[in-house]
């Protein structure tokens, strides 16, 4: 990954998002720490889409077709003296 000082980075944007596309994530530090990355929006959507939805989730579950009481309970709770 190339990194790139910020105002490097803001100079040349046009190719710090050209290499982005072509090559890869750009790392942008400022003060020399790491603090920005720009990458390409396929990357960007492949590294925050879910793995599955969470139908398919729950239906490859161990735990699918188990019966579930789901029926709420009637009781009022404890009386109190206040």
């Amino acid at each position: 990954m190339h990194a790139w000082q910020l105002q490097e980075a803001k100079n040349r944007l046009s190719e710090v998002v050209d290499r982005a596309l072509d090559q890869g994530p750009q790392m942008i530090t400022r003060r020399g720490a790491e603090t920005a990355v720009v990458l390409s929006i396929e990357d960007y959507r492949r590294i925050n889409r879910p793995e599955t939805d969470l139908v398919d989730f729950l239906q490859a579950s161990p735990l699918a077709g188990v019966e579930l009481d789901l029926e709420r309970s009637r009781d009022t709770g404890r009386e109190i003296d206040l």
